[in-house]
This record gives structure tokens, sequence and C-alpha cells, in this order.
């Protein structure tokens, strides 16, 4: 089995995301890790729905830190998605067991998550001037299929 991509969400805030992202983490392979607090539980509807079937089917994994992430994933590379990235997505040659990190809906991660040592390089998806964000499933399906798409959509029908 090839060594999947791991997604990781710091503090997601809204549940129709995070379930767009197990459903994600189900097709393509990857790995979704959440770290807490969480703007949302299990429970709740919206990701429910936003996941339909899929969440027997993900890996999903819930960290109470970033710090207990970090010792988990125990990443070689940690890839930051924010708007003010210095690296377009698509210049990143990504591998097996990469860490692709996005932050929460409302603000984006935080510099002290952007500073963090563990973070290879803050990577940007291309917007046209004048737009606050795309959305954070939106990007990180961007993010996911170009990194499964550089590895030849390993493992897929």
């Amino acid at each position: 089995m090839p060594t999947p991509l791991r997604i990781l969400f710091y503090t997601p805030e809204i549940p129709g995301n995070t379930g767009n992202a197990i459903r994600l983490a189900a097709v393509t392979g990857a790995e979704l890790h959440l770290v807490e607090p969480l703007g949302f539980d299990f429970e709740d509807a919206k990701l429910r729905r936003a996941g339909l079937d899929y969440h027997d089917l993900a890996v999903l994994t819930v960290h109470p830190t970033l710090d207990a992430a970090w010792e988990t994933l125990a990443p070689e590379r940690v890839f930051a998605f924010t708007v003010d990235g210095e690296t377009p997505y698509t210049e990143i040659n990504y591998r097996p067991g990469d860490v692709l990190l996005f932050g929460p809906e409302s603000v984006g991660l935080p510099a002290e998550v952007k500073a963090d040592p563990h973070v290879t390089a803050r990577v940007r998806v291309p917007m046209v001037p004048g737009r606050r964000s795309l959305n954070l499933a939106n990007t990180a399906s961007i993010a996911v299929y170009e990194a499964w798409r550089q590895r030849g959509f390993e493992g897929a029908i």
C-alpha cells in the first residue's frame, strides 16, 4: 500500500467542510487529521450529510493539540496553505507522507502555526486580486489532487 498524503486541518470550524474533507480522504486514500478545538461535534447533521457514507472509509484522527499531531505524524515535510504563501502549490514536488496543513475557515493559519519549525514551506493557491480566500474543502481538494496527480494517481482506478 502506498504511503498516503496527510491532510491536517488546524481547528476547523465548519462541519460541512470537514465532512467534505472526510469524503476527499476516503476517495483519494489520504489521511485526515484534525486539531482541536473543533467548531462542531461529530453528531452534527451537516458533517454527516457532507461526508455521506464515507466516514467508515476514511482514515480520520483527532488530535487534542498541534504538538500531539506532530508527535503522531512525525512529518518530514509540512506545507502550510495560506493566502500569503510564497510558493504556488504547483511548484511543490510532493512526496509520500507529506502533510498538507490548512487553517480554520474564519482566519486561516495563525502566525505562530505558519512559523512552526515543522513547516517546510508556506504555499498558496492562486486567486484573482481582492478576494479574501478560497473555501477550505475546495483548497484541500485542489492540493490533494495535485499531489496525487504528481504520483500518477497511485492506487486509483
